[in-house]
Formats: C-alpha cells, structure tokens, sequence
C-alpha cells in the first residue's frame, strides 16, 4: 500500500503534491505513471500536466532514506562532438577526478524536449549536482532544477536568474566587442554569417546588431543565418550567399570558428584578399584560428576554467559552503590577428 508523503519546507514535490494538484488520489496518480493503460486518457492528461507543472519526478528509491544520494555528477550538454563544449566537459572531467563523485553525462542536441527527459530520468537518481549548459530551458525544465534538491550549476553563459548558481560570460558582449573591433579596424559594410542559430548564436547577433546600429551601419541584407548545423563547408556557401546581397561586403563576423574557417578557404577560392578586401572574426577562438593563413581574429572564451569553476561551486554547496556569488562572469578575451590587420 503507498502511504502519501507531504511536502516539507519546500523541497522536492512528491506525489501527494501532484495528487492535489490534478484533484485525485495519490494511489491513482501512482497507477497512472506506472501502469498509463490503465487509466482513461483524460486523466492520464490530467495527472501529466501537474506533474509538469510541479516538476515532479518519481523516485525509484524513494524506500530508501530520504537524504541519500548518489555520488554523481549529472551534466547537461547541447552537443558531445562540438569542440566547445568538449572542453568544458574536460575540466569538470580534471576537476572531479580524485574525487569520489562519478559523472553520468547527457546529450541535449539542442533540442529542450530532450533535457526535459534527461533531467527526468537524472533527478530521479538523486545526484549529487546538476551542471547544466545555457539558461535557456523549458519551463518544464526549469521547474525540475529548481526541484532537483541538489546544487545546480548552469554553464557558458550569465544571465540575471539563475536557477541556483551560475558561471560563463556575455555571449552579446562578445559579439558586440568583435563587431566594433572591426568597425575600428576601418571595416564598414560588416556581415554576420550565423548557423544553427541557438540562443547563445542570437544573443551574438544581437550583439552585432547593437554595435553596427550605435555606428550607423546597421542593414539587414548584411545578416546570413541558417538552422542548419555549422561545418567549414557550410561557411563557404554561407560566405558565397552573402555575397550575392551584399557584393561590397568587407567584413565578416562569424558566430563560430567553423564558419570563419569556411569564410577564409572560401576567401582563398575566391581570390578575395584578406585582410585587405575582408576582414573575418570568429568565435571561440579554437586552435586552429592561429594556425590558419592567415591567422584569424577570435573571441575567445574560457571554456575549460568554466567547466572547473562550475564543480568548484558545485563542491563548495555540496560542503554547506555554497558561494556568496551565485553568478561568476570569467569573461572572454578578443585576439586580434592577421584576418583584421589591414
């Protein structure tokens, strides 16, 4: 027989919180998470929408004393081959390595119906800390951070409300700071070429658009984006696209380091000179923007430190040390090279 628990102090909804909420009893709430078929699909409904409501996440230990928890790490990543956020996952990988935590690690592919499921089957672990990439998540998502009743860290960006701790930077500054470094460097007709376009990738346009607008620059036909994934290959067609509205382009901000690579082979193909015909920045600043011909201009970011301070933080609440600075901005730093040395 299930006896009901309550609610206490605010912590993690149980299933008598989720039988209120939908106006039935927690025996029937039970049945229809465990057993969906044998209820009607009216309440099947009826129970799932406060369940996403409450962020209510069954416990398959819930038997087990209520405190315990697993010694694990679950981290939340948009992408596990995009060099980015590999580098992340390594200094949490350096971070936790002599401690006891283990890491279970899950691939959003920057979809937030996904994390919504991860974050499911994860809080019903009971893990020791949550790190999670961005803060942009569903409000289901949402709800089920703020009640996952551990430490939660949200990564590679800041913003001004944090589910609980956060560390990263400005991916508008960024943006603007690379727009206005060419409009300093002499540039003036200065596109942005953009994939995949995910919020981090809008919020760097948006910073573009601010610094081309404070200029007097701003015209739309200079923006060049596509839901498509970033590849060199697509910078190519992408730079060969902008072209084709703006045959006076002179410059090129591009929201990832593929795609600049891209916009420099296509530069080369072309015979178009850079940096004295184009200028080209990019972002992140990966290894291969130095050793590129010539050498390209990026905004670089400190993924590696972001993903040790997140566990840092993480390790510091789980001690009942949490930080007084729940948001850390680590910045990012723009350096110039050869493809804007006019």
């Amino acid at each position: 027989m299930i006896k009901p628990r309550s609610r206490r102090g605010g912590g993690r909804p149980t299933i008598s919180d989720v039988a209120r909420k939908a106006g039935v009893g927690a025996i029937t709430v039970s049945r229809a998470l465990r057993e969906p078929e044998r209820v009607s699909e009216e309440l099947r409904r009826q129970i799932q929408a406060a369940v996403d409501e409450l962020g209510y996440v069954p416990d398959p230990n819930a038997r087990a004393l209520a405190s315990a928890r697993a010694e694990v790490f679950g981290v939340l990543v948009p992408s596990l081959t995009n060099n980015v956020f590999a580098e992340v996952v390594r200094g949490i990988y350096d971070s936790l390595s002599a401690s006891p935590f283990r890491i279970q690690l899950g691939n959003t592919h920057y979809s937030g119906l996904e994390e919504e499921r991860l974050l499911q089957v994860f809080g019903s672990q009971r893990p020791a800390a949550l790190i999670v990439a961005g803060i942009d998540q569903t409000p289901v998502s949402r709800k089920l951070l703020e009640n996952a009743g551990c430490p939660v860290v949200q990564v590679m960006e800041t913003g001004p409300d944090p589910v609980d701790m956060m560390v990263g930077f400005s991916h508008f500054d960024g943006g603007r700071t690379a727009t206005e470094h060419l409009i300093e460097a002499g540039y003036r007709r200065i596109g942005f070429i953009g994939a995949r376009m995910d919020p981090r990738s809008q919020r760097r346009l948006a910073g573009y658009r601010a610094a081309m607008e404070a200029a007097g620059l701003f015209d739309p036909r200079l923006v060049t984006t596509t839901p498509v994934p970033s590849s060199v290959s697509l910078g190519r067609e992408m730079l060969r696209d902008a072209l084709a509205k703006v045959p006076t382009l002179d410059g090129v901000f591009c929201n990832n380091d593929d795609i600049a690579l891209g916009v420099l082979f296509e530069c080369h193909r072309a015979s178009i000179a850079v940096p004295k015909t184009i200028g080209i920045v990019g972002f992140n600043d990966l290894d291969m923007m130095q050793v590129a011909f010539p050498s390209i201009t990026s905004i670089r970011t400190h993924r590696y430190e972001i993903g040790r301070r997140a566990v840092a933080m993480a390790l510091a609440a789980i001690a009942g040390n949490r930080p007084e600075q729940r948001t850390v901005d680590l910045g990012f730093e723009l350096k110039r090279r050869e493809s804007t040395a006019r």
